[in-house]
């Protein structure tokens, strides 16, 4: 797997370019853009996928409200709009949602699915398939949200034991029948880890054999143009490729990977990849929150091929136009809460940055972090430290004026602060298996990157084997001790098995949740400021400097750098996307 394919939130808007068509050639010989002499069908693919609730357009490159001064961007105003010139403009488009239009800003915090479920429905997409953070408030809300929409949903990899959803009888796969195309979908089967919601009775199986399932199944009834609708993420999209036969395309999300010829872009758009019978199988995303449409002409030959495709991922910027309807709509659904949203908290000095927490220390994890560590201190807490999971930071806070709506949107999961009480021994464990993405106790692949309070500084190399990546460790200023205890201050999300840090714990009690607690700290420090620190370095050493793993100034050196946004330890980013 290439290193580009696994950094998906490199996309720093500052660097963010309109993307050109990206108009490229298959190995099978390009072909016309119409149904021609030898009998190629054309047909075009329009996608989205990551929304999270952002219904009204946002700040270019932080994903909070809109403010005076500001570039505002997106939203489903302009997607409504765009839609529908591209449907005026070409025949019988197939516009296809990848998932998770669930959680991320107030319209989802107040309304819960109703508001999106309207807004996708006046888009009129043709097909959507399940993220994971649909299961964010329980199948029940879900239900009820998939119950409104008006078009075909589908997931291949998800049964449960709910009445309500059994009800909708979601199928793994629909057909469109005037195009004879099939399309699957399929969710990550890390949503127990990834969705607080997708509790007891749910079961996320293998994306590959679903799909493969899948695929046999629409060939058995001649349907050999066959689409993957995956809520998977970009690296294991790709693999999908490559493990299976039979899809032509697979339209993925959950990895908010920007793809196209855009600066910082994580790969081609369309990428390609060979599947089990050496063909090729087009790999296609649009990065996250809206601000990317993805466009992809397609031509298939007679045996169901894609002969030749021209991929376009469409900006949505200030300069898109709204549709004035839904965009009224919209603002009218906002003023129940737009009171509540701009009362100011605090102002911050600098740009508190969320685009590098996934893998390396970020400014906005620090202050977060910090903040839970004094808020329990200040409650008198015998705490040690404070420890956060990347994923639940959600989008960055701007310099200047800090409000509630700005929080809320950061940290819209409205998780308890708990704590919790490890061994040294455990916390080596905790802190491995973070940076070799597998944990030994939980004994799962973990799907998050931390954050860690001013108490904390460790070192690892990604270029390290699995088990072996964790370098140094230290505890208020001391190596960890595996003989002592040490108290954490993290959440119950993460208490509970969230992205499979360390397993289930049971013996806490959920204390105020991350808006109340950063709400306070901005009050109390206010210009509150923040830098890279050091507290997550990326070391060069091959030998592990820990207690009984090894002595110090192993081959490769002892030295250590602070992450950077272009550092090898972006390695780390491959799925984990919370994302």
């Amino acid at each position: 797997m290439q290193l580009s394919r696994s950094f998906a939130l490199l996309a720093i808007y500052t660097t963010l370019v309109l993307a050109k068509v990206d108009s490229l050639v298959s190995e099978r010989a390009l072909q016309k853009r119409f149904v021609d002499a030898n009998g190629n069908y054309n047909v075009t693919i329009v996608h989205t996928n990551d929304v999270h609730a952002h219904l009204d357009q946002w700040r270019a490159g932080r994903g909070t409200d809109c403010t005076p001064g500001s570039e505002c961007i997106s939203g489903y105003a302009r997607i409504k709009q765009k839609v529908s010139e591209l449907r005026q403009s070409i025949q019988d488009p197939i516009f296809l949602n990848a998932g998770d239009e669930f959680q991320g800003t107030l319209f989802f915090t107040y309304y819960g699915g109703e508001k999106i479920s309207y807004a996708i429905n006046e888009v009129g997409y043709d097909v959507f398939t399940l993220g994971n953070h649909e299961f964010d408030r329980g199948q029940g809300e879900l239900a009820a949200f998939l119950k409104n929409l008006t078009f075909p949903v589908v997931c291949a990899n998800f049964k449960t034991n709910d009445t309500a959803m059994n009800a909708l009888n979601i199928q793994p796969y629909t057909i469109i029948e005037k195009h004879q195309l099939g399309i699957i979908g399929v969710i990550t089967p890390d949503t127990k880890g990834t969705s607080s919601g997708a509790g007891p009775g749910t079961e996320f199986s293998d994306p590959v054999q679903a799909v493969q399932k899948a695929v046999d199944e629409l060939q058995a009834k001649n349907i050999t143009r066959i689409i993957a609708l995956t809520h998977i993420g970009y690296d294991k999209d790709i693999e999908l490729a490559q493990k299976t036969k039979g899809v032509d395309l697979i339209v993925g999300g959950h990895s908010h990977t920007l793809l196209g010829n855009f600066t910082n872009a994580m790969g081609s758009y369309p990428t390609t990849a060979k599947n089990l019978d050496g063909e090729e199988v087009f790999i296609v995303t649009s990065y996250r929150w809206g601000e990317i449409l993805g466009k992809m002409n397609i031509a298939f030959d007679a045996s169901g091929k894609i002969v030749s495709y021209e991929g376009e991922p469409l900006r949505l910027t200030n300069t898109t136009q709204q549709d004035p309807k839904l965009q009224a709509e919209v603002n009218e659904w906002r003023q129940p809460f737009d009171a509540m949203a701009q009362v100011v908290v605090g102002t911050s000095s600098v740009v508190l940055d969320q685009s590098i927490c996934q893998f390396s220390e970020c400014t906005l994890g620090n202050v977060i972090t910090d903040a839970m560590y004094e808020y329990r201190k200040n409650a008198g807490g015998n705490v040690d430290f404070a420890l956060i999971n990347s994923g639940g930071i959600r989008a960055s806070i701007s310099e200047g004026t800090v409000t509630q709506g700005d929080i809320l949107t950061s940290f819209p999961f409205m998780n308890g602060v708990v704590d919790l009480t490890w061994t040294g021994k455990q916390l080596l464990d905790i802190f491995e298996g973070v940076v070799s993405k597998y944990s030994t106790l939980s004994h799962h692949a973990t799907t998050s990157f931390i954050q860690v309070s001013k108490q904390v500084k460790f070192s690892w190399n990604p270029n390290n084997v699995n088990q072996t990546r964790l370098i140094t460790l230290e505890i208020g200023g001391q190596q960890v001790d595996v003989n002592k205890n040490y108290t954490m201050v993290t959440l119950d999300f993460l208490a509970s098995n969230g992205d499979y840090l360390w397993g289930t714990r049971t013996d806490f009690a959920a204390l105020d949740t991350l808006d109340v607690v950063l709400a306070s700290y901005f009050k109390a420090h206010s210009p509150v400021g923040a830098s890279i620190e050091g507290r997550i370095t990326n070391s060069t050493s091959t030998t592990q400097q820990l207690p009984g793993k090894g002595s110090s100034g192993g081959s490769g050196g002892a030295s250590a750098l602070i992450v950077s946004g272009l550092s090898a330890g972006m390695m780390l980013l491959a799925g984990m996307m919370l994302v």
